[in-house]
């Protein structure tokens, strides 16, 4: 499974979650190469830098020192050329308020850690179906 042809971002501090993600991704056969940050500061340097291709998604955790996931979005959301670059949240958060207030942030999809294969390979699925709808000639 190809979802598109661009770089996927995770943006991840814990390494076992880390892990735990690049090993779904394997597992789906996503070809797609993995850019791994640590903080939504190091992302959003990441996205800016105009040496680096733009991912085609971007692989949120919510709980991350220096820049969370948050407040990540917040910045990212502002700016007009990554704006629409689909984002996944990642949280062990039991807070409804962040989920709340992700979605109004305008992020695709939320889901709980430590992360459910099955639930992962649904998203990733409903993201591929997405971009092939989107990119069908009208």
């Amino acid at each position: 499974m190809r979802i598109k042809s661009n770089p996927i971002l995770l943006v991840e501090d814990d390494s076992v979650d880390a892990m735990t993600v690049k090993r779904a991704l394997k597992e789906l056969h996503v070809s797609n190469p993995l850019t791994h940050v640590e903080n939504g500061e190091e992302a959003l340097a990441h996205l800016q830098d105009a040496s680096q291709e733009q991912p085609c998604l971007i692989l949120l955790d919510l709980n991350m020192p220096v820049m969370n996931g948050i407040e990540f979005l917040h910045a990212v959301k502002s700016l007009p050329e990554l704006k629409r670059i689909p984002v996944v949240a990642l949280t062990t958060s039991d807070e409804q308020e962040d989920k709340v207030e992700s979605f109004e942030l305008g992020v695709a999809g939320y889901m709980r850690k430590p992360v459910e294969y099955q639930q992962f390979v649904e998203i990733v699925r409903a993201i591929d179906a997405y971009w092939t709808i989107s990119e069908s000639p009208l």
